[in-house]
């Protein structure tokens, strides 16, 4: 339905509220003052800056802005609480709910935007590391807590996968493995099964190795292009974990899957979970997915000679279209519902 424009204008403000919340956020959990509250109970400012530090003058304005927004209870004595509901989505990362990394990914995004500028007047990306610290960190958070309360589990339910990855001595292979936490949930749930990691992103392979240094010799990352440096037949099972739309070379990466599997090996995606077609107005997933295209994926695939510009929104389609380029045969989506944002396919010759 078409908008007026006071329509239209309530809608921005209300986006601008909506930006205000996030950046807010952001301030509040780089700066420890959610789980100040989390764990100490109620606070004023003077209270908030003992616990975890900052100036009182802007914990007073940010603790009234949280209050202004609802994120925050206040009592006539003036201290400030953090309800139970919001303390579990800002501050415990094993909870499947756990949303503060969204915010500091879109605040280390918006914090390229002069870049992301250029890049969109002119051509050209923003590469992945240029993005830093807030982005690479969060993402690894966002999924950290799917993976390690989910992962293991949907994957058994799938028999041929579960058997691949029983099997004694298996081998897998996690491709763009961020901060490792897929690979290392497999060798958790697997312990016949050793796991390689491999990133192009070097902070990324550091600190994965840190996360999965309780594991010993069983999870190894390394610091490799999957397109050109996995070893043939080698592996019974490879995973790419949220990481194949960014890709600037996606066929290269597949076939190079390909070769890398023993006989009746699998090759897992883990993407997206967009709709199969483009439709406007789209779902609430599209559209954060649109988002992070936008400011993020997009960019990043862009910044790379001879990019296939993916970007996030990879539909079932395109994803067969690489596939079959890459020499397999048919792109079958696994019975695995309800997984966060993705959804995952098996790719077979």
């Amino acid at each position: 339905m078409e908008q007026n424009s006071e329509q239209f204008a309530e809608r921005l403000f209300g986006a601008a509220l909506g930006a205000v919340d996030i950046l807010a956020v952001h301030l509040g959990d780089r700066l420890g003052w959610y789980r100040a509250l989390a764990t100490g109970g109620p606070a004023d400012a003077e209270e908030l800056v003992a616990r975890a530090g900052g100036d009182r003058r802007y914990a007073q304005e940010w603790l009234e802005q949280q209050a202004a927004t609802e994120m925050l209870a206040v009592s006539t004595d003036g201290r400030f609480a953090l309800p139970a509901g919001a303390a579990e989505v800002l501050t415990d990362p094993n909870s499947l709910n756990y949303l503060a990394p969204l915010s500091r990914m879109l605040a280390g995004a918006a914090a390229q935007m002069p870049a992301l500028v250029r890049a969109y007047r002119d051509g050209g990306g923003v590469g992945w590391s240029e993005y830093g610290t807030d982005l690479r960190e969060s993402q690894s958070d966002m999924n950290r807590p799917w993976f390690e309360d989910r992962l293991a589990t949907e994957l058994a339910g799938v028999a041929d996968v579960h058997a691949l990855l029983s099997r004694p001595q298996a081998k897998a292979a996690d491709i763009g493995c961020g901060g490792g936490w897929s690979a290392i949930a497999l060798a958790r749930a697997y312990p016949e099964l050793s796991v390689d990691g491999y990133d192009i992103d070097q902070p990324s392979v550091r600190m994965a190795t840190e996360n999965a240094a309780a594991l010993g010799d069983r999870v190894r990352f390394h610091h490799a292009d999957a397109a050109v440096d996995l070893p043939e037949s080698t592996y019974d099972a490879l995973f790419a974990f949220e990481c194949l739309h960014d890709m600037p070379h996606p066929v290269e990466v597949l076939a190079s899957m390909r070769k890398a599997l023993r006989p009746g090996g699998a090759v897992i995606i883990m993407d997206e979970a967009v709709a199969p077609e483009f439709t406007a107005p789209g779902s609430n997933i599209d559209r954060l997915m649109y988002g992070f295209s936008l400011l993020v994926c997009l960019p990043d695939g862009m910044a790379h000679h001879d990019s296939a510009g993916t970007g996030t929104v990879m539909r079932p389609a395109k994803l067969g279209e690489y596939a079959d380029k890459a020499g397999f045969a048919t792109v079958d989506i696994l019975p695995i519902d309800d997984f966060g944002f993705w959804r995952f396919y098996r790719l077979t010759d």
